[in-house]
């Protein structure tokens, strides 16, 4: 039998797995529920019945290891999760270690965001490129870097958080300590801010102002305006840093595309030379809720580019 990983997306209310061959075909695809509140116990014991299963269908002896994608701030050296927003119970502890114990094989850790960018540069719309820039617009905003045709760390793993970069110098307040981070001003959640803000309804989801827009409410059509406007400066701020030809957009507001597109990149035209004398490119991710299993499976081929994180 071919040589395969398993990738595993690790989220607050379940664990999504997919068994890969190292030419990235998905031989299955599983999904285990957790529950984190039950504690570290719980959802260690969850995740190894989960992973075993799908194993005992594959075989041992041709796994080449396991990767992790987990949302937060992981110490890639030790395998250590220092901040998790929904997965408390596993912060501060030798997650990595105790899960190679339990499952007897090479397990890697990495960000969800970070995994779902190396994923679209293996499988997705990166495979042409070696070096791009990802951006996730979810509840929040997320980003990962490839640099190389690998995912650049930083120092101590927290290169690539695109949510944070300011966009708005005096604008709304981040849980992070800024004030005016693109994903206050651009994600998911902002937009459903803005529509209460504008009054058009308490609680609307994203997806309800984009129905709104698509029936011709010019409120809504200017949410998604101020939002590409947002997402123009901060694409404009990494196409100057890092000059490259690629830059990706995942998540369920990309639905909204024909209302943010042309203002994001108007904005990024206005505010990059570069951006408006190159053929940099900027499209759509195309594996969507896949290119974290994708990029979790190939984490185990990848894994020793981790030995130049430091891990402070």
């Amino acid at each position: 039998m071919a040589e395969y990983s398993i990738g595993v997306d690790l989220g607050g209310t379940n664990l999504r797995a997919a068994a890969i061959t190292r030419e990235g075909k998905i031989l299955e695809k599983v999904s285990v529920p957790t529950n984190p509140l039950l504690g570290r116990e719980s959802l260690l014991r969850e995740m190894v019945a989960g992973i075993s299963d799908l194993r005992s269908r594959w075989g041992t002896s041709t796994l080449a290891g396991i990767g992790l994608g987990i949302p937060g701030f992981i110490l890639l050296k030790q395998g250590v999760i220092r901040n998790s927003n929904n997965l408390a119970c596993i912060e501060d502890f030798p997650f990595r270690d105790e899960m190679e114990k339990r499952l007897q094989t090479k397990v890697v850790l990495e960000n969800d965001a970070n995994a779902a960018a190396l994923g679209e540069k293996w499988m997705g719309a990166g495979r042409d490129v070696d070096d791009l820039i990802l951006f996730t617009l979810g509840t929040g905003i997320g980003g990962g870097i490839i640099s190389g045709g690998k995912v650049l760390h930083g120092f101590v793993g927290m290169a690539g958080e695109l949510g944070h970069l300011t966009v708005m110098p005096n604008g709304f307040p981040c849980g992070c300590g800024n004030n005016g981070c693109v994903e206050k001003h651009a994600s998911a959640t902002a937009i459903g801010a803005m529509a209460r803000l504008m009054g058009l309804g308490e609680n609307l989801s994203s997806a309800d102002v984009y129905n709104l827009a698509n029936n011709g409410n010019e409120h809504a059509r200017r949410i998604f305006q101020s939002m590409g406007q947002s997402l123009g400066i901060a694409l404009a701020m990494v196409v100057n840093i890092f000059n490259f030809p690629l830059y990706l957009l995942s998540g369920g507001v990309l639905a909204a595309w024909e209302f943010f597109a042309p203002a994001m990149l108007d904005e990024a035209r206005r505010r990059s030379f570069t951006f408006r004398n190159s053929n940099t490119r900027v499209e759509k991710a195309i594996l969507g809720n896949e290119a974290g299993l994708y990029g979790a499976g190939f984490l185990p081929w990848a894994e020793p580019e981790l030995e130049n994180v430091a891990g402070h």
